[in-house]
């Protein structure tokens, strides 16, 4: 593989960026590698926490890719609600070789209308709305369905990453970019998943949920309404 190979990460205010320097740490080391980092309005993205990313381009600036990748984090309810970044997803996707999210990346793709009939991963907490827009939630940390790679929350976007770099670059690439970034997870705790995590632990995080639950769902239904108007309106 020689060729230069475009990656596309879509941005959005609240992005959280594990989401995607995860994965970013993983496609540069993709031999003929270009990744753009991109947003509706280009310029300046503020992630969770506060960190800034700068210099970042106009999604309607960016011609084509041969991957698109979609994070999630807080900001997702209202990145929902962007029009010209759903547009701009669908028009990047149509001609990308592969198309990815990780985290609550995926109810970006489904608002898009990116994941009608198909099975995708999401964050736990979020799962259940991927049905909204015609999609099969899956629980697994990676998720393939024809082009469509997605992964679970936040750390999984590593797994997710190096699926697709197997799949462009074969496995021995995947596996020498793992041991370039000492990818070996040993987590301290056995807390990592809702199935796993102690009762108190599960509720502390329902708890802070339960805070912006009420939004994100209201979010997801009034986009699969619209997205539902866009397909009873034809091409």
């Amino acid at each position: 593989m020689s060729a230069e190979f475009t990656v596309v990460f879509a941005l959005f205010p609240r992005v959280t960026q594990l989401d995607f320097t995860g994965p970013y740490e993983v496609f540069i080391r993709l031999p003929g590698a270009r990744v753009i980092l991109a947003s509706s309005a280009g310029g300046e993205i503020v992630a969770d926490g506060g960190m800034t990313f700068a210099n970042v381009v106009r999604l309607a600036d960016v011609e084509r890719c041969d991957l698109l990748c979609v994070p999630g984090g807080f900001g997702t309810a209202q990145a929902m609600a962007d029009v010209e970044l759903l547009a701009q997803l669908r028009r990047l996707a149509a001609g990308a070789r592969y198309v990815t999210s990780v985290c609550t990346g995926s109810l970006l793709l489904g608002a898009a209308g990116l994941l009608r009939g198909r099975k995708a991963a999401c964050y736990w907490a979020w799962r259940d709305l991927l049905a909204n827009f015609g999609a099969t939630p899956d629980p697994a940390r990676v998720v393939r369905d024809g082009h469509v790679i997605t992964g679970g929350g936040v750390t999984a976007g590593i797994d997710m990453a190096l699926t697709a770099v197997a799949e462009i670059a074969g496995s021995e690439q995947a596996q020498l970019v793992q041991l370039q970034i000492e990818y070996a997870p040993a987590p301290p705790f056995d807390s990592g998943r809702p199935e796993t995590a102690p009762p108190a632990v599960l509720a502390r995080a329902n708890a802070v949920f339960d805070g912006v639950r009420k939004d994100r769902e209201a979010a997801a239904g009034a986009a699969a309404a619209r997205l539902d108007a866009r397909h009873d309106e034809g091409p």
